[in-house]
């Protein structure tokens, strides 16, 4: 059997949500501010469970980023993973690291978009959510479903090549957004690393 240890990323690999503290670091916190207070209503409706999680962070994304140049957004994307390594647990890279000289196969599955989370982790697979781009500029929309929930399942299968049972899956998450993997995986390990 194959070893694979599935990570999801905020919460769980990072102190913070990346989301809001990429904003931040791309935009400003004055433009940060005014746009939250803009997306306010939508926020409580989410948060209330009456608004799809997925639609509000499209929206939000899109507010911020829509017509942005592909190149200076993945730019942005590196220079946000080089300068801000303090949101990464140490003590999971450690385990990240340990378990690749173990020779598992290591696999981040996250709902924040992976043109900033695969820059933290060059050399591990990166399955997020994925941005449509146009004309070399970003649209504003989400190019697959947001990687959350049973949607996580869905990327890894796809990620993995043969039938469940040639694998052993440890995944690690820490919010709902995770249950499903969770539960999915041969060992599931609620927040492994606080």
């Amino acid at each position: 059997m194959k070893e694979v240890y599935v990570f999801d990323f905020d919460g769980t690999l990072t102190r913070r949500d990346t989301l809001l503290e990429f904003i931040r670091f791309a935009k400003g916190n004055v433009a940060f501010g005014f746009g939250f207070l803009l997306y306010s209503p939508i926020l409580v409706l989410m948060k209330l469970h009456l608004y799809p999680n997925w639609k509000a962070k499209q929206q939000i994304f899109s507010y911020f980023f829509r017509g942005q140049k592909a190149v200076d957004f993945d730019a942005k994307c590196r220079l946000f993973a080089r300068e801000k390594r303090s949101l990464i647990r140490q003590k999971a890279v450690a385990y990240m690291e340990e378990a690749q000289r173990k020779g598992a196969q290591i696999i981040v599955v996250s709902a924040s978009i992976d043109n900033w989370v695969q820059p933290f982790f060059p050399q591990v697979r990166v399955v997020g959510t994925k941005i449509e781009v146009e004309n070399d500029r970003l649209t504003g929309r989400f190019l697959t479903k947001n990687c959350y929930g049973k949607e996580k399942i869905n990327r890894l299968k796809e990620v993995l090549s043969g039938p469940r049972e040639d694998y052993y899956i440890t995944a690690f998450g820490d919010s709902r957004g995770d249950k499903e993997l969770l539960e999915y995986a041969d060992k599931g390990i609620y927040r492994p690393f606080r």
